[in-house]
């Protein structure tokens, strides 16, 4: 029984590796951490995971099939850039799937996640205030998969999800057209007002405005880049 236990041990070790790798990495790539046209060489990767060469190419492995990676001519993995219609399609799918869930969490967020949605809100203002526009986009990506997961739909979460992943890494140029001056208040702030008040109309329209209004300056980059 005990070398059944041990053999038994063995993968679920190798996978879990591998699988961590793989949420790092697909993390990074949804916090715009990566950008368009970046290489994942797997040797030097796997050294600064501190993993052996096999979980590493299984995690980039995954990522490609997946479609958030590619293969250049050279087979090594790397970041692909959007196409203006490929944003235009994730955005249309973004503001149906996370209106769906900001409706969805007017009726049924607790006192706790509407709390920590208004602390991730403060730190964005603090943020645009210093003109920290790098620490602004990772909070704005916890915003909105917070509200997601307030929503209590993991289907839809995980869907709303892997579109972050997929846009992730242009989100460094989010803030490239500056921070709109017409926002007062924040769409966010109108959001957790909705929530305050249970308003799953509002709230479903204060999110779909946001991603609408909010990522012009990522379509002014990939137009001018496509």
């Amino acid at each position: 029984m005990s070398d059944l236990s041990k053999d038994w041990a063995k993968p679920i070790e190798r996978e879990n590796l591998s699988d961590r790798a793989y949420t790092t990495i697909r993390n990074a790539l949804m916090r715009g951490q990566l950008a368009p046209g970046e290489r994942l060489r797997l040797r030097p990767l796997s050294q600064r995971f501190g993993i052996s060469l096999t979980p590493m190419r299984e995690a980039l492995l995954r990522l490609v099939f997946e479609r958030v990676m590619a293969f250049d001519e050279r087979g090594t993995v790397y970041v692909p850039s959007l196409s203006l219609e490929q944003l235009l399609e994730i955005r249309s799918i973004r503001m149906d799937l996370e209106g769906k869930t900001a409706a969805a969490a007017a009726k049924r967020i607790t006192p706790a996640e509407l709390q920590d949605l208004e602390d991730i809100q403060s730190g964005i203002s603090d943020c645009h205030a210093r003109k920290s526009y790098a620490d602004a986009v990772h909070l704005n990506t916890e915003f909105h998969l917070a509200l997601c997961r307030a929503g209590r739909l993991p289907i839809t979460y995980d869907l709303v999800e892997n579109l972050w992943v997929r846009c992730g890494p242009i989100l460094s140029h989010l803030y490239d057209a500056g921070v709109p001056s017409d926002w007062q208040p924040h769409p966010h702030e109108r959001i957790i007002e909705a929530l305050k008040t249970g308003d799953a109309d509002a709230a479903e329209a204060g999110i779909r405005f946001d991603i609408e209004m909010g990522g012009q300056g990522l379509l002014e980059h990939v137009s001018k880049n496509d």
